[in-house]
């Protein structure tokens, strides 16, 4: 459990410090909306599935799901990151805990698909909920905040932190309500090699897509970490180590390439203004996660499982399994997350465009001189006003 809470507030929050003036908002808005999601998913994530005559059960178990379930919407925020208030996080934040805690029941209770890393739940629902947010709330005249919009030396290295932590807990984040003994070890173990293979994978195609050769801090500081959402559903299954390295490799090449090539095109073309680059580091590593879980389950077979089955496959009784109904369950559980945080999204969005919540303006994005005493402040705030209209001014100064 506490593996988990330092990931979604300590590796969370200083992932998305590498924007140079937005570092307090950053680990300070993760901060914010991760301990009011905790909240709200535990009541909504109860209702759905942890009620025990008539009262809600809470424990590590319902504490650790509730931190999965915080860290999709932090995800969604990696989205929006810069562009919007406190006030429209938290409003997001309410609407996506209670679709992902419906989407959950859907999955695990009545499909009964196999999740326990999130692959699904978390990371695919998340990242396609926050991308359409984003679509929705796009902004034509951005481009005023461009020069804000980017990294410095010291702003990539407090990301990096975060990073490292993730990286390090992420065998812990899979393998935390997955049934003790052989699966929770399996889980643990297949993390560990997959996140190590998206590693090397990583550095190999960041110098590969560089003209000059040189590593990119955006591809090491996001990419190296797709290797543990890639093996979130099957990390329990007999992927075995050198499969689990096969998924990092697939999900650190998929990642590197996306942030290289697909993420200019998704904004150009789909206007999709993805600060984060979610899609590489979530959206499209989720969605092999759960091909991969698929493909893994429409394989398994008391064979190779033994007595084991039961305790990876709920559904797993002797002389009832049947693997390709297990394995197209899986599938149609990809399908429903899909839809749930397309639709959701797209809700939430205009929801969240109604102009009562104070977004910032776009000449002054990516600041934290608008939410925060910045140390320094007389000076941002010369800055502030001189990149200004002067209504813009006005509304700052009051």
């Amino acid at each position: 459990y506490y593996d988990v809470h330092v990931m979604i507030f300590v590796g969370f929050g200083f992932l998305m410090t590498f924007l140079q003036r937005y570092g307090f908002s950053s680990v300070g808005f993760n901060f914010l909306i991760a301990a009011f999601s905790l909240q709200w998913a535990t009541l909504m994530q109860g209702f759905f599935h942890g009620m025990h005559h008539g009262k809600i059960h809470v424990g590590v178990t319902s504490m650790i799901n509730a931190d999965f379930c915080t860290g999709s919407v932090l995800i969604s925020f990696g989205a929006v990151l810069g562009k919007t208030s406190p006030v429209q996080l938290l409003v997001m934040a309410i609407f996506e805990v209670t679709l992902f805690a419906v989407n959950e029941f859907i999955l695990l209770t009545i499909l009964g698909a196999n999740d326990a890393g999130g692959s699904m739940t978390i990371h695919t629902f998340g990242a396609y909920f926050g991308l359409v947010v984003t679509r929705v709330l796009y902004r034509p005249n951005l481009d005023k905040s461009k020069h804000r919009n980017s990294s410095v030396y010291h702003s990539d290295l407090f990301a990096m932190i975060g990073t490292i932590y993730l990286w390090m807990f992420w065998p812990s984040f899979n393998s935390a309500i997955t049934n003790y003994g052989d699966p929770q070890h399996r889980t643990a173990m297949n993390t560990y090699y997959s996140l190590a293979s998206c590693t090397l994978a990583t550095f190999a195609f960041s110098a590969l897509v560089n003209p000059e050769g040189k590593l990119d801090m955006v591809h090491i500081q996001n990419a190296a970490l797709a290797g543990g959402v890639a093996v979130g559903t099957a990390g329990e299954m007999m992927l075995t180590p050198f499969g689990s390295m096969i998924v990092g490799f697939l999900a650190g090449t998929i990642s590197v390439l996306g942030y290289k090539y697909l993420t200019p095109v998704l904004e150009s073309k789909l206007k999709i203004q993805d600060t984060c680059g979610i899609h590489n580091l979530h959206g499209m590593p989720g969605v092999l996660g759960a091909v991969v879980g698929a493909v893994t389950s429409a394989l398994a077979s008391p064979a190779v499982y033994g007595n084991g089955l039961q305790r990876v496959f709920a559904d797993g009784e002797p002389g009832e399994w049947n693997a390709q109904s297990r394995g197209g369950f899986q599938a149609i559980s990809l399908v429903v997350t899909l839809g749930m945080a397309l639709i959701g999204g797209l809700v939430t969005g205009f929801i969240l465009k109604l102009p009562i919540y104070g977004a910032p303006p776009d000449t002054h994005c990516f600041e934290d001189g608008l939410y925060w005493e910045v140390p320094g402040e007389e000076e941002g705030h010369h800055e502030l006003n001189e990149v200004a209209t002067p209504n813009e001014t006005e509304k700052l100064n009051s």
